[in-house]
């Protein structure tokens, strides 16, 4: 018998994922050393507690830009030291316990909607209360969340050695991504490869972007190379924007073009200056004047040594203030209803993993609610598929576990075996949920027995403890949740559609050009969203019937929705480069068109076709444009 598709998704290997050696060996160092530190000392349960502060660390250590990086091991560190402080603190209570915890998974799942940072603090200020209300923990009770942190900072001490050694900044190594990115795009207009480069270019200039303004605001503009920078990422745009213009008309740019792109991101790459020398085919269109404009002008932005700093505008806007940022955040979370929903949903999951647990004498308990968290996260992918990934992970790690513990005494050699296990955690990360599972199993298992000595018997108590949380996950945080097994996308792709029709009605607009800043952050934020709604799709096409089918059915809808963004631009930029401006009524009939479409996806879970009569100039500038849009109302559901 064939396991199911969604399965065999999430059990195949992403082996396109290379291997960050670097992050292999930090991990070998930073979990193995405390061992060895706390074997010298006479104090084993001493380095555990460090090595687990380094486990949370490894596993935070996500970002390339090194500020991203301090910020996104420092500050859940603080939580997680918080965390295992209040865990301490209810050790032994009962029933508190269970309170003390169901209201924390309350909080950290409110957290974990704010962001990637807030979701590791959320996650490490759960996993960490539940370990010290679980096992007992050296006194005073500041002993725990002391070592917990001296081990995440050995972590970040370790990652931030080779800061000052490294020639190229990671800000400059995603811009100059994000030209190879806009190469490749030129390269696969007019062909079906399109829409991938397409997602690809989108994804390269949300990183970039991020990482750069990111570090920007630091400044507040002063950084030199920050403002060189952010004027070669933000000349990349007009040939982003060319590449629809191109292939709309399904033309094929000559083998120079993206080259000389190419050429550019080794020019950022290497930060060089001087005279640009481009080569380049004659134009012989609107489209194809486009692009040569645009990379000509790049092409001296790329080279230019000290660009001007007041012209240079942030495509997407400077981030607030930190304290801005953080009022902002409390208040979206305590107003959102799905911050609610899924604080909600954590709680009553914690709440019961650890009632059943008190109820039921299941031995070191803490497992079931540890395996609550690590399934219920919603940034981490399906809460169905992991809940099963996580159950074979599990058993796979066991498997590697059930041995060393069984022939390797504790003492000296836990170091070496640690120096391998850990090693495996960077490594398998990337290759999916359930190989990270099973690199995690066996280090905290060892873990584990360094504070409470119980060996090989340690095995299968925890498979139990993680097939017991895996089914609270299934019945208490997925089944009686229907948002959980709904497509849950279709209120966001109507935001989208209604953005849409708003950016069409303004880069049209007559009797004026627009101000070609605020068309590409509109057109940057709708791209952003999609981003996020291709996700949530594609979240939801691992998950088994009927959750898995309906996505399926929706998917063409987003593909089509994207589309229509693409032509609204192409036509943009032909206009911009000598095609006529398109009538007004074409342009007001089109956005009518955009919006019933957004109100027909709000309306019904069920995708049904309407026939879309767009009346128009057939070689008219937006012609493209609304054949996209009646493509996009004429899809239907596939019917049973």
């Amino acid at each position: 018998m064939t396991p199911p598709p969604w399965l065999l998704s999430g059990l195949r290997p992403q082996s396109s994922t290379p291997i960050a050696w670097a992050a292999v060996a930090r991990a070998s160092i930073s979990l193995a050393a405390p061992l060895a530190v706390g074997f010298a000392l006479d104090r084993p349960a001493y380095g555990a507690l460090v090595s687990m502060g380094a486990l949370s660390g490894v596993i935070g250590d996500t970002a390339d830009a090194y500020r991203m990086r301090i910020l996104n091991i420092a500050v859940p560190q603080l939580f997680g030291a918080l965390g295992i402080m209040l865990g301490t603190l209810v050790y032994g209570t009962g029933w508190a316990a269970v309170a003390a915890l169901t209201l924390v998974g309350l909080v950290s799942g409110m957290m974990s909607t704010i962001g990637a940072i807030a979701s590791v603090s959320g996650l490490l200020l759960l996993l960490n209360a539940v370990v010290g209300a679980g096992l007992a923990m050296p006194q005073p009770w500041w002993v725990a969340p002391l070592l917990l942190t001296v081990g995440g900072l050995f972590v970040l001490a370790l990652t931030l050695l080779a800061w000052p050694l490294r020639r190229k900044l990671p800000e400059r190594v995603a811009v100059a991504n994000t030209y190879l990115a806009a190469a490749d795009l030129l390269a696969a207009a007019g062909t079906a490869a399109y829409e991938e480069q397409r997602h690809a270019v989108t994804q390269s200039l949300n990183t970039s972007y991020d990482l750069i303004l990111a570090r920007r605001a630091r400044y507040h503009g002063r950084s030199n190379a920050m403002v060189r920078l952010l004027a070669q990422l933000n000349v990349v745009i007009p040939l982003v924007e060319a590449a629809p213009a191109v292939h709309v008309r399904r033309l094929t740019l000559p083998d120079e073009i993206p080259a000389a792109v190419r050429e550019l991101a080794a020019a950022v790459e290497e930060s060089r200056t001087g005279r640009p020398e481009l080569t380049l085919p004659a134009p012989d269109s609107p489209a194809t004047r486009a692009v040569d404009s645009a990379l000509r002008h790049a092409a001296v932005v790329v080279h230019k040594a000290d660009p001007d700093p007041y012209n240079v505008d942030d495509r997407l806007g400077r981030p607030a203030a930190l304290g801005v940022r953080i009022r902002r955040a409390t208040r979206d979370v305590l107003l959102s209803g799905a911050s609610w929903r899924y604080g909600l949903r954590l709680a009553l999951c914690i709440g019961l993993a650890q009632a059943l647990t008190s109820l039921i004498p299941v031995p070191r308990s803490y497992w079931v609610a540890l395996t609550v968290t690590f399934v219920l996260k919603p940034d981490f992918g399906s809460v169905f598929s992991r809940a099963v990934l996580r159950s074979v992970g599990t058993a796979a790690g066991l498997v590697i576990a059930a041995p060393v513990l069984a022939a390797v005494p504790v003492g000296w050699w836990d170091v070496p075996v640690m120096v391998v296990l850990a090693a495996l955690i960077p490594a398998l990360t990337a290759k999916g949920y359930a190989f990270q599972t099973a690199a995690i199993t066996p280090v905290i298992l060892l873990l584990s027995d360094l504070l409470n000595h119980q060996g090989f018997h340690l095995v299968w108590p925890r498979f139990l403890d993680s097939l017991i949380g895996c089914a609270i996950v299934l019945v208490a945080g997925y089944l009686l949740w229907p948002e959980s097994w709904h497509v849950r996308i279709g209120h966001r792709l109507a935001d989208a559609v209604t953005d849409i029709a708003d950016y069409v009605a303004y880069a049209f607009e007559p009797g004026s050009s627009g101000d070609r800043a605020e068309r590409v952050r509109a057109r940057r934020r709708i791209y952003r969203e999609m981003s996020v709604v291709r996700s949530e799709f594609q979240r939801a096409l691992t998950e088994p019937p009927p959750v898995g089918t309906r996505a399926a059915a929706w998917w063409p809808l987003v593909v089509a929705v994207e589309r229509i963004v693409d032509a609204t631009t192409a036509a943009r930029v032909r206009v911009n480069h000598g095609a006529p401006e398109p009538p007004p009524t074409e342009v007001a009939e089109i956005r009518r068109q955009l919006r019933e479409l957004a109100d027909g996806i709000r309306a019904s879970e069920v995708l049904v076709g309407v026939r879309a009569e767009l009346p128009g100039d057939e070689e008219g500038v937006l012609a493209p444009l609304r054949q996209e849009v009646a493509a996009a109302r004429a899809i239907a559901s596939p019917q049973p």
